[in-house]
């Protein structure tokens, strides 16, 4: 009884601890962390496994992390090869009674370090639970301690449950870039990041978005008139040609010195390290649609607001309600 009665003024004095406050004050860390953001399938992966690779030929000492439960971020990297994931990883050693290493999870490639987070088996999870476990396990193995300059974390733009959310959220990060096409749903999902990162910046955060990369980019302009509507520069437009998307389609590292790419990719890799975080004006929804020709998008058709008799199938006549009204005293 003593003890039961210990155990429970432990935990309400627990509970009673505030917590720390957001930080305020300028950045101070050495190593830049930061989150990109981007639809799936928009190429946020295949524009970080080559900044990544550039980044590390020009010197700098980069550690690029798959926060997407896909766990695709790497496999270009690697040359099509999926690397043990850290969820799955540590399921796996806690069956054995074991304690997961970093060389069971990290791996690298001519400078780049890279791990991918995982995520549950599909129907049996949640995949922002499985982002908050694995860099629980990243804290362990001591993340806090690496030394890199540049830390980057690749995540899912689609979802926006707090997992996924968690860079911008906890100032895990000092700024955000965002990745996207010329096509609404990639900018959609662009607003909705931008969106998040304003609404934690009212509540004392420091996360700012520091940029887009346009992917895929045809030149019809809707995504660089989405950067200058919300205020936010574009670091790098990745056209959309046949020479890119065979050798990405390859798993080929197309962000090589002296390569035909090499300049687009250095170019990225300097106004990464350099744009600073910015507050992001986020679009209304019929500003986003706005961007787009009407015929494009459908923007021009009136809501045509539906009936009773429609939902029925058949006439409707509406019934008087049984609702007493008392004559005024």
């Amino acid at each position: 009884m003593t003890v039961t009665l210990y155990a429970d003024q432990k935990l309400r004095q627990e509970a009673a601890i505030e917590p720390d406050p957001v930080a305020i004050g300028a950045v101070t860390k050495e190593t830049q962390i930061i989150a990109i953001y981007g639809k799936g399938g928009s190429g946020k992966s295949f524009a970080l496994s080559n900044l990544s690779y550039m980044m590390a030929q020009q010197g700098k000492r980069v550690l690029l992390i798959g926060c997407d439960p896909k766990s695709d971020t790497t496999s270009l990297l690697f040359g099509g090869k999926s690397c043990p994931t850290i969820i799955e990883t540590s399921s796996r050693k806690k069956l054995a009674g074991e304690e997961v290493r970093i060389e069971d999870v990290c791996f690298k490639r001519d400078g780049v370090f890279a791990m991918e987070l995982g995520g549950p088996e599909v129907g049996r999870g949640c995949g922002g639970r499985g982002i908050i476990h694995g860099f629980e396990l990243l804290e362990k193995l001591g993340f806090h301690e690496w030394g890199f300059d540049y830390v980057l974390l690749d995540f899912l733009g689609d979802v926006v449950c707090g997992g996924f959310g968690l860079p911008i959220a906890r100032d895990m990060c000092q700024k955000v870039i965002v990745v996207g096409s010329n096509d609404l749903q990639s900018l959609y999902v662009a607003n909705n990041v931008c969106s998040a990162v304003e609404y934690f910046r009212k509540l004392g955060g420091n996360v700012g978005v520091a940029g887009m990369v346009i992917n895929k980019d045809d030149g019809t302009g809707e995504a660089r008139a989405f950067a200058e509507s919300v205020g936010i520069p574009v670091l790098a437009a990745i056209p959309a040609d046949e020479d890119i998307r065979r050798k990405s389609a390859n798993y080929q590292i197309i962000g090589v010195p002296g390569g035909r790419w090499a300049s687009l990719f250095e170019e990225l890799a300097i106004n990464v390290a350099e744009a600073p975080p910015m507050r992001p004006k986020p679009l209304s929804g019929d500003g986003l649609l706005g961007l787009f020709s009407a015929d494009v998008t459908g923007a021009a058709y009136k809501l045509e607001p539906a009936t009773q008799a429609d939902m029925r199938g058949s006439e409707f006549v509406e019934k008087r309600t049984l609702e007493v009204v008392y004559d005024e005293v």
